[in-house]
């Protein structure tokens, strides 16, 4: 009879992963393409009805105004850097720092939906006004309702890690959070240019 010998322990694996080797990050990465092909459908509806008339937007509505937007976009941009900041604290397993940060992207995060109020009002059209007011309401809502949820989870992931001592996993969960940060904001972009300046110049 063959003995069976261990080769190898176990005990130094690490207990949680980053990046792409976590399962979140996979499935995070899944929400993602989902969410951004939606986006990218919605954007290509809204291009394709500016094909069909001649004046853009059509009258009666008026060209979005873009201060108020304009502002949130530099807000939004500002809110990356406490973002990184977490991610990279998460990774080191500095709960100290990755709580002063939550806060501070919590705080930031906040501010954005309360500005976002007034990029709906910058639109200049009522979203049942005619095609162009609902493909725009429907472009900016869609964005606000991923914004909404990812403000919703990094205030709940501060929370957490307020309340009671966190498990090394939710470091990683932080830099999940960030990461997905990144998306809502990166994806706001081509929102922008297209339903704030875009026109004033398609």
């Amino acid at each position: 009879m063959t003995s069976l010998r261990a080769e190898t322990s176990v005990a130094d694996l690490p207990t949680v992963t980053f990046g792409q080797r976590s399962l979140m990050w996979w499935g995070t990465l899944g929400f993602m393409v989902i969410e951004g092909w939606t986006l990218a459908l919605l954007l290509v509806s809204y291009l394709y009805l500016r094909q069909s008339v001649i004046q853009w937007p059509p009258a009666p509505s008026q060209s979005p105004a873009l201060l108020m937007p304009s502002i949130n976009l530099a807000l939004m941009a500002l809110s990356v850097v406490p973002a990184v900041v977490v991610a990279r604290a998460g990774g080191r397993l500095d709960a100290p720092a990755v709580k002063r940060w939550l806060v501070a992207h919590s705080l930031i995060g906040v501010a954005i939906l309360i500005l976002r109020w007034w990029d709906f009002q910058s639109l200049g059209v009522r979203w049942d006004a005619n095609a162009y007011g609902t493909a725009v309401w429907m472009i900016v809502g869609f964005h606000t309702s991923l914004l909404l949820l990812d403000v919703l989870d990094t205030l709940g992931l501060t929370l957490f890690f307020f309340v009671r001592r966190q498990p090394v996993k939710s470091f990683s969960d932080a830099a999940d959070n960030s990461f997905y940060w990144y998306f809502t904001v990166g994806i706001w972009l081509p929102v922008y240019l297209i339903a704030y300046v875009g026109p004033r110049v398609i």
